[in-house]
């Protein structure tokens, strides 16, 4: 696990970009929750972490694509799938698995 923010760096109902290993990765807080996305779109590599954030979608600004939160698919083709990263919280810090 790879420390990557400190919890409290990212705002509830908000978002983070962070980089490992040259992979962007969109943190997001939704209701105290941290999830952690490749942070480009699937259909043309937009930013994930610049879009809409609700507790239950996320949107790709550029295309207004939709994501569903607890399953990172997208909401009209749950075949397309945004790459996620097991997150664990220890002492405030966020750590990600960056494999």
């Amino acid at each position: 696990m790879i420390k990557v923010a400190k919890f409290s760096e990212i705002p509830e109902g908000g978002s983070k970009l962070v980089m490992v290993n040259d992979i962007p990765i969109a943190l997001f807080n939704i209701k105290g929750k941290i999830h952690a996305w490749d942070n480009r779109c699937p259909h043309r590599g937009g930013s994930l972490a610049d879009g809409n954030i609700s507790n239950k979608i996320i949107q790709c600004k550029f295309h207004l694509w939709e994501f569903d939160v607890d399953t990172a698919c997208a909401v009209a083709n749950s075949v397309l799938k945004v790459k996620t990263f097991e997150v664990e919280i220890k002492e405030g810090s966020v750590f990600i698995d960056g494999q």
